[in-house]
């Protein structure tokens, strides 16, 4: 595929998308394009998602189960390798091919499973609490859907997805393309 048909599919023009991919290498040839498997091959590992992470969900819940059960983890190098919760009714079902360990089992999970990342789909009144033992067992990369803001050490990522501000932010294009439709500048909109 040529540097210009990669660059429409992206949405960029051809010479950013050129130089970019030179950071990766030289996968192009001039007057041929990309080999676009090879290209995805060599992005993934640079991503580093052509390994298996060994990933661990605190929290089986609606949110957590909907995790465990989405199927595009697999193909882009994530394995949930453990589910754990401390709910009696919750512990000993199985989601997802799973059988939701108790919480108390994590440090000896994240040792036996590899656990690279952990997600909590916690109440926010628990999710600080389980990103400690996430901590103190050695997981430094957080996924964290409740809704506070995690205290961590410096060396360990965490990464917060809040549904709620995604909604919020796209009310606001909502609101713009409400503006402009009905013709008005988004400083009448803000005075309003």
């Amino acid at each position: 595929m040529s540097s210009g048909e990669l660059a429409a599919a992206a949405g960029v023009n051809s010479a950013k998308l050129r130089k970019d991919l030179s950071h990766l290498g030289s996968y192009g040839t001039r007057g041929v394009g990309y080999d676009v498997e090879y290209l995805i091959y060599q992005i993934s590992r640079e991503l580093g998602l052509t390994q298996d992470w060994a990933v661990a969900i605190i929290g089986v819940g609606n949110l957590g189960r909907a995790l465990a059960n989405y199927g595009g983890f697999g193909n882009r190098g994530f394995r949930i390798a453990a589910l754990l919760d401390e709910a009696p009714d919750v512990v000993g079902s199985e989601v997802a091919g799973l059988t939701v360990r108790h919480i108390d089992h994590l440090e000896s999970v994240v040792r036996s499973e590899k656990i690279a990342i952990g997600v909590i789909a916690t109440p926010a009144s628990a999710a600080q609490r389980v990103c400690d033992r996430f901590v103190a067992a050695g997981v430094t990369s957080i996924l964290n859907f409740a809704p506070v803001v995690l205290n961590v050490p410096e060396h360990v990522d965490v990464r917060k997805v809040d549904l709620s501000i995604e909604l919020q932010i796209l009310a606001f294009h909502e609101q713009r393309k409400s503006a402009r439709d009905q013709g008005k500048d988004w400083v009448d909109v803000l005075e309003a």
